[in-house]
């Protein structure tokens, strides 16, 4: 069985758990301040497994099937077998970085979900096929490069707006080590990429 399948069947098992027992949200979710003060390190984990409600669930499991599967398999044959398991896990600790640092004396501050892990991933897949045509919003055509582009600058962009619910820090923190990581895994992906991409715009 695949990591995407074993990493999707988790999730989708613990999320449901997590959505129907709040008290276990509470445990497994990302608390920075618990993190720090209670050494409960195991969150920078178990958040990822947990989401707010099945929307939230529903599209990062979306994401992960649609991007992940096709990924897998290359990086199987490539970088190895537990490559994909080093990128989604690599991603989810990566993408916690920004919350420790920044909210590890705040006891209100919390979050949860596999956005990390999966930016980790989408931005990986980008990497790989940057002429695939993507679907902005589902319904906007675009070459996968040009999503990239747009990711980065919008999550950096809300980042530095945001004060809201959604962690954009931990979704850009999870691309730049879908990046740092496929670029070091993988090193020939780079001129490759830049191939397809002067081919795709007639250089």
């Amino acid at each position: 069985m695949s990591w995407v399948i074993i990493i999707l069947i988790a999730t989708v098992i613990v999320s449901y758990q997590a959505i129907n027992r709040p008290h276990l949200k509470e445990r497994l979710l990302y608390h920075p301040y618990r993190v720090h003060a209670h050494n409960e390190w195991y969150r920078i984990f178990t958040h990822a497994f947990v989401h707010a409600d099945f929307t939230h669930l529903l599209l990062n499991a979306f994401v992960l099937l649609q991007f992940g599967s096709l990924l897998e398999r290359l990086m199987e044959k490539t970088t190895g077998d537990s490559s994909f398991a080093l990128l989604y896990f690599g991603g989810v600790a990566f993408a916690a970085i920004p919350g420790i640092v920044r909210h590890h004396n705040n006891p209100n501050y919390r979050s949860l979900g596999a956005s990390g892990a999966v930016s980790a991933v989408l931005i990986a897949y980008i990497i790989h096929f940057p002429t695939a045509e993507l679907l902005l919003f589902f319904v906007i055509p675009l070459p996968a490069f040009a999503v990239g582009i747009l990711f980065f600058f919008y999550e950096h962009t809300m980042d530095k707006r945001s004060h809201g619910q959604i962690a954009h820090d931990a979704h850009l923190w999870g691309g730049l080590f879908g990046l740092i990581f496929t670029v070091a895994s993988a090193p020939a992906v780079l001129p490759a990429f830049g191939v397809a991409l002067s081919t795709y715009l007639g250089f």
